[in-house]
């Protein structure tokens, strides 16, 4: 395992521009292929965070907000909230830019949550994570919680064993 890495060493930026063959029937975006462009900026950032092929293995609350038109340019921004041994979590967010008009508008969030892998597929331990910002702090803070739901959502813990959960609702 390597030395401390913080948020900003994860920091993948993407952009895709909304083409016809993207589109539905209402010249919006596809969620699909919005989703599709999202693990791969997720796992683009999951990987420079690991230094490992990563593989996904959750993906949290994705909400479709705002319509992504045709001709739109899709900024995706994803970037490492918190390592744990073998896993990431990554917070991704979504923004349509219409060019010509001058606007941009945030359409998207979501958590996606990656495992690293050896060459044999086997997990591997990832370095830890240092967050740097009141925003990083935020979300690394919150990522315990939001694991801890992913795990009792997913039957692997049971809800008493949910420590981090428990004392948001038992003060």
């Amino acid at each position: 395992m390597s030395h401390i890495k913080t948020p900003t060493d994860s920091l993948t930026i993407m952009n895709e521009i909304v083409l016809p063959n993207d589109t539905n029937t209402l010249n919006n975006l596809m969620g699909g292929r919005l989703l599709h462009w999202m693990d791969i900026a997720s796992a683009i950032a999951a990987q420079k965070h690991s230094n490992s092929i990563v593989v996904t293995a959750a993906v949290d609350s994705v909400s479709f907000k705002e319509p992504i038109k045709l001709g739109d340019v899709v900024n995706i921004k994803a970037w490492v909230t918190r390592s744990f041994k073998t896993s990431m979590e990554v917070f991704i967010e979504v923004w349509a830019e219409n060019i010509p008009r001058g606007e941009k508008i945030k359409c998207n969030d979501a958590y996606y949550t990656f495992v690293a892998l050896d060459s044999r597929n086997r997990p591997v331990n990832v370095p830890a994570l240092e967050p740097q910002t009141p925003e990083e702090v935020e979300k690394f803070d919150g990522a315990l919680r939001r694991r801890q739901l992913r795990l009792v959502l997913a039957g692997k813990i049971k809800p008493e064993d949910a420590h981090e959960l428990k004392n948001l609702f038992m003060k």
